[in-house]
């Protein structure tokens, strides 16, 4: 039996070789970083300081975009780097780690959406019974559980990935480190862990998908017994951005971990993973923003408030 050296670090693939490419999507990637960073930071200091959105509903979009800001900032940083120096080598350990941030966010991001969809279950549906279920304990609870719930579902996977051994190929076929393509590149036996993402992940997966879209037969249900077409569009509107995200989640992650023979599908996998891990961070805050009067006019006053003052102290100082 010949011996088999043990891999102690990997080197990232990327998103491109070409060395053409390197610099535009250096620069790509950075603008989506920051437009990132500005606008989930945006959402959050603004359920934060304006008093008109501490409602239960804001605090889950607030606490919604903080998981896409920290999500995003543990991929789109190091993949930065890499474009930068070129190196793209990473140790098992922080390969591991990399591994444990990003399942620990994703899995509490969907678990928060089905949260999420219970909040506007009680709104629309039980509206005069909301102020005495949804109190701000009740939100807190909730929240704890998500990522409690996020954590240990992310702790199993990462115990398991520690026990693989990697001894043949030393290239992880993406941009960063995730569970298919190290099981792709380990020399020992990956059954149990495909046995947690197919059973103990399609669990996680399904229950939380059947608790995110449920809540919304009864939500259509009572929105179509309102007569009135303005209450009604009223009420649709606060539901259409909450599905338009979960529709996008669900689908760019149930592509890549449960489609068959992923292994032979490294490059379509890399742009979906970019989705979901550099634009979808961008696009959620966009679609809550955008189409949420109370956060355009929240941001409006913000703006207001900046602009006489900064006009005020021009004409000052001249």
């Amino acid at each position: 039996m010949e011996n088999q050296t043990i891999l102690n670090e990997f080197f990232l693939s990327g998103l491109s070789d070409l060395p053409a490419l390197q610099l535009p999507l250096f620069f790509f990637s950075f603008l989506i970083y920051l437009l990132t960073l500005f606008c989930n930071l945006l959402i959050i200091s603004l359920t934060v300081t304006n008093s008109r959105l501490h409602v239960p509903m804001y605090f889950f979009l607030g606490n919604l975009a903080g998981l896409d800001l920290c999500s995003s900032s543990v991929i789109v940083p190091r993949m930065l780097f890499d474009l930068h120096t070129k190196s793209r080598k990473i140790t098992i350990t922080a390969c591991m780690t990399q591994v444990f941030f990003f399942i620990f966010l994703v899995s509490s991001e969907t678990i928060l959406l089905s949260v999420m969809s219970y909040d506007r279950y009680i709104a629309i549906c039980q509206p005069l019974h909301y102020i005495e279920i949804m109190k701000w304990k009740m939100c807190l609870q909730l929240v704890s559980s998500v990522w409690c719930l996020g954590f240990t579902y992310s702790l199993v996977h990462t115990i398991y990935a520690f026990k693989l051994t990697f001894c043949e190929s030393d290239i992880i076929e993406s941009f960063f480190c995730d569970l298919p393509q190290l099981f792709f590149i380990s020399c020992s036996d990956i059954y149990v862990n495909i046995l947690l993402i197919f059973f103990v992940g399609g669990l996680l997966g399904a229950g939380t998908l059947v608790m995110t879209f449920f809540p919304y037969v009864y939500i259509f249900k009572t929105v179509l017994k309102i007569k009135v077409k303005g209450n009604r569009s009223k009420v649709f509107s606060t539901c259409t951005p909450h599905l338009t995200v979960v529709i996008i989640y669900y689908g760019s992650i149930f592509f890549n971990y449960f489609q068959p023979n992923a292994s032979h599908q490294f490059s379509g996998n890399k742009v979906v993973s970019m989705f979901y891990t550099m634009i979808l961070p961008l696009l959620n805050p966009l679609i809550y923003s955008l189409r949420n009067q109370d956060f355009r006019t929240a941001f409006q006053n913000v703006l207001m408030k900046i602009i006489p003052n900064a006009i005020y102290s021009k004409f000052h100082l001249s």
